[in-house]
């Protein structure tokens, strides 16, 4: 990757939905060299998929809150169960296991507060090895971002 294919990135991650022609003047291309290194990016898996980013108020999806689990043991078979489970979560949006404190990390979202208590006494809590939940609700979303720091 060179200088070219970074600033292709960044433009990309901005707009995926831009044109060729559109990316192609911004980094300084013509538009089948550009089009060339972006199939090669995807071809690489630089690029994995391009997405729409949707607003979670306009979808009545107002709230997000974070959870942090900590499992009753570290055995294998207890890990991979949980690991399981939260793949058939649709309000869990992404899931980290963690070095230190807790076990998971977990960003969940959902319409309100009752949707989320909903969701963690009928769902949540019910995954089989889970010791502990610690949910940390967030008073205001200061930065959020998809774009990484190329």
């Amino acid at each position: 990757m060179d200088k070219i294919d970074t600033h292709i990135l960044q433009v990309l991650q901005q707009n995926g939905k831009l044109q060729n022609n559109d990316l192609a003047q911004k980094v300084g291309l013509s538009a089948s060299p550009c089009l060339r290194r972006v199939k090669q990016l995807e071809d690489d898996g630089v690029i994995e998929k391009y997405v729409a980013l949707i607003n979670p108020v306009k979808v009545n999806l107002g709230l997000t809150v974070f959870a942090r689990i900590w499992l009753k043991d570290q055995a294998a078979k207890t890990v991979n169960n949980f690991v399981d489970a939260i793949q058939d979560l649709p309000e869990v949006v992404e899931c980290q296991l963690m070095a230190g404190d807790c076990d998971f990390f977990l960003r969940i979202v959902v319409a309100d507060l009752e949707a989320y208590r909903k969701f963690q006494i009928q769902r949540l809590n019910k995954i089989a090895g889970i010791q502990n939940v610690k949910t940390e609700i967030p008073l205001q979303n200061i930065k959020q971002t998809t774009a990484l720091p190329l």
